[in-house]
C-alpha cells in the first residue's frame, strides 16, 4: 500500500523550491510596498547594522543582534498576513477582528521593545 504524500503534494523540485522563494520574495515586496512600519524597521536593521560595524561587535553580539532584527522582522510580516486575512474574512468592520488586529500589531511592538532593549545591552559597554 503506498503513502499519500498529503494533498497536492508531488514531491519534491527544484523548480518547486525556486518558485516558494519567489512567493517569499513577492510576499516580502508586499509588505513592504504596504505597511509603513516596515520601513521603520528597514532604517532600524541599517541603523543597528551601522552601529555593529562602527562598534566593532563581536560574533556572540551579532548573533544576538541578528536574532532581535529576524524576530521584528517575523513579527511584521505575520501581523501583515494577519490583517490581509482579517480584511479578506471581515470585510466590513467587526469588533472582533479589530481586538485580533490590535493583538497582532501589539506582538510586533513586543518584538521591537524587546530588540531596542537588546540593542541597548549590547551596544551600552561599547558607548559609555
Amino acid at each position: 500500500m503506498s503513502e499519500s504524500k498529503g494533498v497536492g503534494s508531488k514531491g519534491f523540485s527544484v523548480g518547486a523550491r525556486l518558485r516558494s522563494f519567489a512567493y517569499a520574495g513577492r510576499g516580502i515586496r508586499t509588505m513592504l510596498r504596504s505597511q509603513h512600519n516596515a520601513w521603520v524597521h528597514a532604517a532600524a536593521t541599517l541603523g543597528v547594522a551601522a552601529v555593529g560595524i562602527a562598534l566593532e561587535v563581536g560574533r556572540l553580539e551579532w548573533t544576538v543582534l541578528v536574532l532581535a532584527v529576524v524576530a521584528v522582522w517575523t513579527a511584521e510580516a505575520l501581523n501583515t498576513a494577519f490583517e490581509f486575512l482579517c480584511d479578506v474574512a471581515s470585510p466590513d468592520f467587526h469588533p472582533l477582528v479589530e481586538k485580533a488586529k490590535d493583538v497582532a500589531a501589539g506582538a510586533v511592538l513586543i518584538c521591537a521593545l524587546g530588540a531596542a532593549l537588546i540593542g541597548a545591552i549590547v551596544f551600552a559597554p561599547y558607548v559609555l
